[in-house]
């Protein structure tokens, strides 16, 4: 029986339906969320993940601001603004859009958002304290894919997760959220990557499977044991004559394989990737909600 989709736009409505009742709840107390979004330049990617942030937050009924700054901006200028928005009252999260200009570090810029508004969950304080099991803005993917397990049915709680891939961003934090004492994690985890001979000895064991290497379609069926759950973080644009675009999005599994074999699986697109943007306005209902004093 083909696997079960667990689909990612629909968890997302589903959550963004709850955080509407958390927001409306706060502006009873007098206070409206609000997120602050600094975009330099004129990245077409970047441009349509900020636009589709911004129709999230409306959406929701969070203030939500984008400050378009030049693409020649400097480093000390970017800082400044991130300074700007720190500094005030009305925003309760603020993110800078990656990628920036090369000669802009991103680790500084990222070091300089105050950690209790750094809504993508990347400054080093809430890194620690995501290791340690402290309250805090959690990385918005690795989020997401903790509540597509737990919403879908399929809770890590005590099952063998592998993750392939390590990176900052989603490998590393995922391990990290899963290995906690607390619902919705208590997973003993495995973290694969390029540098782990025989990947697939690992990946044979996995009761839930993550895939977030980057590469398309590099989890075959054959790595993946019958009756697995497979969440794929991975979006790989590959050539594809019949696209009006000429290309395709597929993710890091060899989807139409594996969902003949595993429980159930992600697809790309409409996986993990709606999730993120989801996570993201979760973070920054949380965030207005501690300010408030209220329990997240």
């Amino acid at each position: 029986m083909p696997a079960k989709i667990i689909s990612g736009r629909e968890v997302s409505c589903q959550i963004r339906e709850e955080l509407k009742i958390r927001a409306a709840r706060l502006k009873e107390k007098g206070v409206v969320p609000g997120l602050g979004v600094v975009l330099v330049g004129e990245d077409a990617a970047s441009i349509s993940y900020v636009t589709a942030k911004a129709k999230a937050a409306e959406e929701i009924g969070i203030f939500e601001t984008t400050i378009n700054m030049p693409p020649a901006s400097s480093e000390e200028e970017i800082l400044r603004t991130v300074d700007g928005l720190n500094r005030d009252g009305r925003y309760n999260g603020v993110l800078v859009q990656l990628p920036l200009p090369k000669y802009v570090s991103a680790d500084k810029v990222i070091n300089f958002i105050s950690p209790e508004k750094d809504v993508d969950g990347f400054h080093p304080i809430n890194v620690g304290k995501l290791l340690r099991g402290e309250p805090c803005p959690l990385p918005c993917t690795p989020y997401g894919v903790v509540q597509l397990l737990v919403r879908g049915g399929y809770s890590p709680e005590g099952k063998h997760v592998v993750v392939c891939g390590r990176s900052n961003i989603v490998g590393k934090p995922l391990a990290a959220l899963l290995i906690q004492k607390k619902k919705g994690a208590n997973a003993t985890v495995t973290i694969c990557h390029t540098g782990t001979p025989d990947i697939t000895r690992f990946t044979l064991q996995a009761d839930i499977l993550v895939a977030a290497m980057g590469v398309p379609r590099i989890i075959k069926a054959e790595m993946v044991r019958a009756g697995c759950v497979v969440i794929d973080v991975g979006v790989n644009r590959v050539p594809d004559a019949a696209s009006p675009k000429g290309f395709r999005l597929v993710g890091d599994c060899d989807f139409e394989a594996i969902k003949e074999k595993a429980e159930a699986i992600t697809p790309v697109p409409g996986g993990v990737g709606p999730m993120t943007v989801t996570m993201l306005m979760m973070n920054t209902i949380e965030a207005a909600e501690r300010k408030a004093g209220l329990t997240p």
